[in-house]
């Protein structure tokens, strides 16, 4: 089974590919879509659809893991947010793909055991699943990969 894990955001947005077989999660693809601060929004979702469209064509995946937006303080910012989860969702959709959307929470005690684990102690859990010489950087990255592992995880338990 091929994830695709997203960590969504407007400026960055994290996604993370892996293989999962046999027990075993294995890292096929990760890495970030940015967009300008200064483009008007729709033009940034539009950039976020296109790209993770062809991440999609590209690598294959059969199911997506989102990271739900549990908690904002600004409300702009949420609600930007919330437009790109709708946009990697439709992208899922309209690929075939199954989604699953976790809280932090939830991923963070699949990980770690721990559901207010520090990002440090994700990132090195990620690497350690995933068997990587180094913690995948940027933190959105990382994130995107622990919803991924999160998932199968969980699709491993049904």
């Amino acid at each position: 089974m091929r994830v695709i894990g997203i960590d969504p955001g407007t400026g960055i947005l994290g996604f993370g590919v892996i293989d999962c077989q046999n027990g075993k999660n294995t890292l096929v693809d990760a890495g970030v879509i940015r967009t300008p601060v200064h483009e008007d929004d729709a033009v940034r979702l539009r950039t976020i659809f296109e790209e993770l469209t062809d991440i999609i064509a590209q690598t294959k995946p059969q199911q997506m893991a989102i990271e739900k937006l549990y908690f904002a303080q600004n409300v702009t910012t949420a609600m930007t947010v919330a437009q790109a989860r709708g946009v990697v969702i439709l992208a899922g959709k309209l690929a075939g793909l199954t989604v699953a959307e976790y809280t932090p929470l939830q991923i963070k005690q699949a990980l770690t055991g721990y559901g207010r684990a520090e990002k440090k102690q994700m990132q090195e859990m990620v690497r350690a699943v995933l068997g990587l010489k180094d913690a995948p950087k940027p933190d959105d990255c990382a994130d995107a990969l622990a919803a991924a592992i999160c998932h199968s995880q969980s699709i491993r338990v049904e």
